[in-house]
C-alpha cells in the first residue's frame, strides 16, 4: 500500500511538472520569442476587435437600461455638481426676480450664489482634476468605472463576472510570467554585458538585451501599440521629451527604440534594475537631494548630449503623471542644455483600461495590479518633428 502511494506521488508529480513545462514551452515559444524579434502572430488583434465588439454591445446595453432606470440612478451617474447652463449674470436676474420687490437689488443671500460658485470652482478645477482618473462615457467592465452600470441588466453582470475570471484566472498569470521572464533577462543581460570592455560590440549588445526586455514587458501588458511618423523618431545625441501617464511610459516607448534614461534612484526592485541597467548603458540617475540643484543635472545632461554616440535622453518634462487628457506646462530644464528636442505625443485608448498612475492613491505593485488585470494597454504613439532652439 505505502509504495503505490508512493508511485501515485510520483506520477502525480510528474503529471504537473509536464503541465507546467507545457505551459512554459507555450510561453516561449509562441510570446517570447516573436516578441524578442518583434514579430507579431496575430493573435493580440484580434482580441483587440473581439474586445471592442464587447464593448459596444455593452454600450447599447446601458443605453437601453439607463432609459429603464428611475431617475434617482441617473442622478447618481451624471456627476458630482449639476449645472443649469447659462451665465451668471442670467442667474443673478432670477435670483432678483424670484425675490420680493421690497427686498431691493441687494439682499444678503447674495453672498451665497457667490461662495457655492466658488466652491464648484474649487471642486471642478482644471488642473486638478487632470490628476484623477479620467470617467468614461460608458462601461468598459472593469471595476474601475461606475459600478451601478453592472446591475443595469442580468446579461452584462454575467459578462462582468466572466471577464472577472478571464482577467484574474487567464491573463494575470500569463502577465505576470512575462514580466518575470522580461525583467531577469534585463537584470542578467546588463549585468553580464556590464562586465564587457566599452566597445561597439558592447553598445550593441545593450541596446539589444533593453529592446528585447521591453518588448517582452509589452508582451506582458497586452500592448498593442500603433507608431506614427516613424521617420521622425529620435536620433542619437538628441533629447526625447514626451507627456506622462504612467511608469510604462518607458515600456512603450522603448519597445520602438533604445533610449538613456533619467531619474531619480529608487530603492527595493526598481533600485536593483537601475544598477543593473546603468553597467551597460549610460542612463542618468540622481539623488533627490542633486535634483535640487538643477545645474548639476543639466551639466550631465549637456555632457552626454555632446557625445553623438550615445542613444537618446527620454525625459518626462512635466514632472509627474496626467491623467492622459491634458498636458500640464514642460519644465524647461530639459530644454535648456540646447540639443536637439525630439517631442513625442502618447494618447492611451482608456476604453480597454486606465493607465494613469495616480502615485498619492496606489502604490507601485497596486497599480501594476490593476494594468496586469486590465482588458489591455492599446496606445498611439506620434513622433514630432524635431526642434532646437532658435
Amino acid at each position: 500500500t505505502s509504495s503505490k502511494l508512493v508511485f501515485r506521488s510520483v506520477c502525480d508529480s510528474f503529471i504537473l511538472l509536464s503541465k507546467g513545462s507545457l505551459w512554459l514551452l507555450i510561453v516561449v515559444f509562441f510570446i517570447v520569442l516573436p516578441a524578442m524579434f518583434g514579430v507579431s502572430l496575430g493573435v493580440s488583434g484580434v482580441y483587440i476587435q473581439v474586445l471592442v465588439r464587447i464593448l459596444q454591445w455593452a454600450t447599447v446595453r446601458i443605453q437601453r437600461g439607463r432609459q429603464e432606470q428611475p431617475g434617482d440612478l441617473l442622478l447618481c451617474l451624471a456627476g458630482i455638481i449639476e449645472h443649469t447652463g447659462g451665465s451668471m449674470e442670467e442667474e443673478m436676474e432670477q435670483l432678483r426676480l424670484s425675490r420680493r420687490p421690497e427686498a431691493g437689488d441687494f439682499s444678503l443671500s447674495d453672498a451665497i450664489y457667490f461662495c457655492q460658485k466658488g466652491l464648484e470652482s474649487i471642486v471642478e478645477d482644471q488642473v486638478t482634476q487632470r490628476f484623477s482618473s479620467e470617467e468614461l462615457a460608458s462601461w468598459n467592465l472593469l471595476t474601475r468605472t461606475n459600478q451601478n452600470f453592472q446591475y443595469i441588466s442580468l446579461r452584462l453582470t454575467i459578462f462582468w463576472v466572466l471577464g472577472v475570471f478571464v482577467r484574474y484566472g487567464v491573463l494575470l498569470p500569463l502577465r505576470v510570467a512575462l514580466a518575470v521572464i522580461g525583467l531577469s533577462w534585463l537584470v542578467l543581460g546588463t549585468t553580464v554585458v556590464g562586465f564587457l570592455p566599452e566597445s561597439s560590440v558592447k553598445n550593441w549588445l545593450s541596446e539589444l538585451v533593453h529592446l528585447t526586455c521591453y518588448r517582452i514587458c509589452a508582451r506582458g501588458l497586452s500592448a498593442t501599440i500603433h507608431y506614427h511618423n516613424k521617420e521622425n523618431r529620435p536620433q542619437k545625441g538628441g533629447i526625447c521629451v514626451a507627456n506622462h501617464t504612467t511608469p510604462i511610459d518607458v515600456v512603450i516607448l522603448a519597445n520602438d527604440g533604445c533610449y538613456a534614461m533619467v531619474g531619480q534612484i529608487h530603492r527595493g526592485l526598481m533600485g536593483v534594475i537601475q544598477r543593473s541597467m546603468v553597467r551597460s548603458c549610460p542612463h542618468i540617475w540622481f539623488e533627490r537631494s542633486e535634483m535640487k540643484d538643477r545645474h548639476a543635472v543639466t551639466s550631465r545632461l549637456r555632457a552626454h548630449v555632446s557625445a553623438r554616440t550615445k542613444l537618446p535622453i527620454l525625459i518626462f518634462p512635466e514632472g509627474t503623471c496626467v491623467n492622459n487628457t491634458s498636458v500640464l506646462m514642460f519644465k524647461k530644464g530639459s530644454f535648456e542644455v540646447r540639443g536637439t528636442i525630439h517631442p513625442v505625443a502618447i494618447k492611451y485608448d482608456p476604453r480597454f483600461g486606465d493607465a494613469f498612475w495616480n502615485s498619492t492613491k496606489y502604490s507601485m505593485v497596486s497599480y501594476l495590479l490593476r494594468m496586469m488585470t486590465s482588458w489591455a494597454i492599446v496606445v498611439n504613439v506620434w513622433y514630432l518633428p524635431p526642434m532646437t532652439i532658435q
